[in-house]
């Protein structure tokens, strides 16, 4: 683990080795609560799923966040070439952090992470009760997304935060995590988008467009 660690951190010296959350089971107990069990882990253990000789179990758990426009259409953004996932298209969001102290994780503190994850990857400021828990997916490796809907935006909105973002980032000397955005309306267009993409974005895709659909009912 350790060698494999120092090849990708020479390879790319931006790399963290910070902690993470290391999934240990799933369980239904019921159509409406899912029990999950983890551990606490740094990154570098994840580094081993790739490893064709010593790969081990390592399923990681991530939260991401859905943001729709005004217009229709779901943000997506691409990952810079400092990160692991460089040229990949997802949403926003990232690995989740085990709680300090006696802090648990449940709902409220997966949505407080989203939050956090939308502000430093796209430099929008939302309260974590404002994100409602959408959707959870079960990608390679086994890796457990939790994945949030924020409430609509003008697309306008986005790009300007984004842009904002990336030229504050790059003042100070760091890469943008995401180093480009784009938009999405549908699973259709994520061939457009150029590049390799997360697992769970066609699945994510095509709900929003089910949800797009779907009449409001005067809400």
């Amino acid at each position: 683990m350790n060698r494999r660690w120092e090849e990708m951190t020479s390879a790319n010296p931006t790399l963290f080795d910070g902690p993470v959350v290391v999934c240990t089971g799933l369980e239904w107990k019921d159509s409406e609560t899912m029990v999950l069990s983890w551990c606490r882990a740094t990154y570098r253990l994840l580094v081993l799923r790739l490893d064709p000789d010593h790969a081990v179990p390592a399923p990681s758990v991530f939260v991401s966040v859905a943001q729709p426009t005004r217009d229709g259409r779901l943000l997506v953004g691409r990952m810079a070439a400092s990160t692991v996932g460089s040229g990949r298209w997802q949403l926003p969001g990232g690995t989740i952090e085990p709680p300090t102290g006696d802090g648990g994780l449940d709902a409220d503190a997966l949505a407080r992470h989203a939050a956090r994850e939308l502000a430093e990857e796209i430099g929008l400021d939302l309260p974590h009760r404002d994100l409602e828990l959408w959707a959870v997916t079960r990608g390679n490796w086994g890796n457990i997304g939790f994945h949030f809907r924020a409430p609509v935006q003008a697309a306008d909105t986005l790009k300007d935060a984004h842009a904002a973002l990336a030229s504050r980032e790059i003042e100070q000397g760091r890469i943008p995590e995401l180093d480009r955005i784009g938009f999405i309306r549908s699973e259709a267009d994520i061939a457009g988008l150029g590049g390799p993409t997360a697992d769970f974005l066609p699945v994510l895709a095509a709900l929003h467009t089910k949800a797009a659909a779907r009449p409001t009912g005067g809400r």
